[in-house]
């Protein structure tokens, strides 16, 4: 049975580009609502200064995951013009692919990766009942 996988980004916001991250992290929900559609959940929480943002992903899957990943070099590139990183976690199992790449991004950054792999349950309702 496929497992579901949560992805979350931590960021520091660079000076003065939280306004230019706001306009740039509308037209990417956008696209990737439209060209993403195995993403369950795209969320960004800002910190209560505008210094810090957290980017929360959920999949279905790994698969899932590896779907959103693709084309993500142009994404990343773009937002990385407005923050830098500041720490990723994986809770799921994700691809041996994209681990390796979530690893190498962060080993490149010089950033924490924390990887908890062993899904004991739960759920994620997208309707209240």
């Amino acid at each position: 049975m496929s497992e579901p996988v949560v992805f979350i980004s931590h960021f520091k916001v660079k000076e003065g580009r939280l306004d230019e991250l706001k306009g740039l992290a509308g037209e990417v929900e956008r696209s990737l609502r439209d060209d993403k559609p195995q993403t369950l959940a795209w969320l960004i929480y800002l910190d209560g200064d505008g210094t810090k943002v957290t980017f929360v992903h959920c999949f279905p899957d790994a698969h899932s995951m590896d779907l959103h990943f693709e084309g993500s070099d142009e994404r990343t590139a773009a937002v990385y013009e407005f923050v830098e990183p500041d720490g990723f976690e994986i809770y799921g199992t994700p691809s041996a692919e994209a681990l390796e790449t979530m690893q190498q991004a962060a080993a490149g950054s010089g950033v924490s990766l924390v990887v908890e792999s062993e899904h004991l349950g739960g759920f994620l309702r997208l309707q209240p009942d």
